[in-house]
């Protein structure tokens, strides 16, 4: 009998240990389902948190595509056309305009013409350079300044060093010898390795372009290479190889030549009297050999304020069909970018207004306007051009054009 009640006290407590264990893992089995719950939502909470992240990183970077965000260094003809077709007609008239400003940093003025004018180049004189840092420094804030405005299009940068008398900042660079000394030595190694190392200097400060050689044919004048047409060609020649070696761009100058002639552009207008044969076989030859021989991206060709009756009776070469579009782009194939000397010297502003001198030059096919040194004639420049095309006297393709060749030139396409 007491060995029955035993084994009926033991059955007991093995369905009472069986109770236990199955409501402790009963118990177990819902804290796992509802850490799994838990987990469930953590994850869900965290692909949501990360898909808000994800949304407002595509709307950030939706919004620094906008026009202001930085462009890419190089565009092909396609990616250009879509970003002129994309650029109002102000800012594509600002791109035409190199300017000059008056102070050694970025002052009210040069902040205007970049921010409300939109212009595409600077030029850089001694009022503006005290030693290569700060130079450097200055170019600097100009990019700056132009990669944040509107557009975002980086800057031409240039500068006048020819060399000799020419020299901006002598103290702070190298000797630079004058084309007449160079020519006279008649050494080709000598002009090349000169062009390289005054780019390379440049180029260090922040300059892009550099307005020389100059082409112009004397046997007085320092600024030139000599009267051998040939010679000039091929100093020219190699000057523009030693830029472009050190990634500076050159412009040959002052088409169609006017070393014939002992007056100053700066103060008066001259007229260089000779038949179109001479001028062919001699004044025009060094930029013909150049525009033949030479890559055209590798320089501009700079175009003077003289007269040529021979090509033109009445206008100066800086603001004639004839002589650009006639006889620069169709009679000797030049197809890189077209800029005029400065427009404030006295040899055009004697015979025409600013307004005037911006609207003659863009028609008669100049790419760039030089204007050096006042904001009032500046802006007169840039107005002049802008009611042209609104009054119907130059059209917007024109503008394209010329927009078209500074902007493949800037971004090297």
């Amino acid at each position: 009998m007491m060995k029955k009640i035993g084994i009926l006290i033991g059955a007991i407590l093995i369905v009472l240990m069986i109770f236990i264990i199955g409501k402790d893992l009963a118990r177990e089995d819902q804290t796992e389902s509802e850490q799994t719950v838990d987990k469930t939502k953590t994850e869900k909470v965290a692909k949501e948190n990360k898909t808000d992240e994800t949304a407002d990183g595509q709307a950030d970077t939706k919004e620094s595509a906008s026009p202001s965000s930085p462009l890419p260094e190089k565009m092909n003809d396609k990616q250009i056309d879509n970003l002129i077709k994309k650029m109002s007609l102000e800012e594509k008239i600002g791109q035409m305009m190199v300017v000059g400003f008056q102070s050694t940093d970025v002052d009210s003025h040069i902040k205007k013409m970049i921010e409300t004018y939109h212009v595409g180049g600077i030029i850089l004189y001694d009022r503006n350079m005290t030693n290569p840092k700060q130079v450097k420094t200055l170019n600097q804030d100009l990019q700056t300044l132009a990669r944040d405005s509107s557009n975002g299009i980086p800057l031409i940068i240039s500068v006048d060093q020819e060399g000799g008398d020419i020299v901006r900042m002598p103290d702070h660079v190298s000797n630079i010898p004058s084309q007449k000394e160079l020519g006279k030595k008649g050494n080709e190694d000598e002009v090349y390795s000169v062009a390289k190392q005054n780019a390379k200097e440049l180029s260090s400060m922040g300059f892009n372009v550099n307005y020389a050689p100059v082409l112009d044919l004397s046997s007085t004048d320092s600024r030139s290479f000599g009267e051998d047409p040939e010679q000039a060609y091929q100093f020219g020649k190699q000057v523009i190889t030693g830029f472009a070696d050190s990634s500076v761009v050159g412009a040959l100058k002052h088409f169609p030549g006017h070393g014939r002639s002992d007056v100053d552009p700066h103060f008066d207008s001259s007229s260089v009297d000779a038949e179109k044969g001479d001028l062919e076989n001699t004044d025009i030859y060094p930029f013909k050999k150049m525009i033949e021989e030479v890559d055209q991206s590798n320089y501009f060709v700079m175009v003077t304020h003289f007269i040529y009756p021979a090509y033109d009776k009445k206008l100066p070469a800086s603001v004639s069909p004839t002589i650009i579009r006639d006889l620069l782009r169709e009679e000797l194939g030049f197809d890189g970018i077209v800029v005029t000397d400065d427009l404030e010297m006295g040899a055009v502003a004697k015979l025409y207004s600013y307004e005037e001198l911006g609207y003659k030059a863009v028609n008669a096919g100049a790419d760039l306007l030089l204007v050096c040194h006042t904001l009032e004639s500046q802006e007169k420049v840039y107005n002049g051009i802008l009611q042209a095309v609104q009054n119907g006297k130059l059209t917007e393709e024109q503008i394209d054009q010329s927009v078209k060749r500074i902007l493949k030139h800037k971004f090297g396409s």
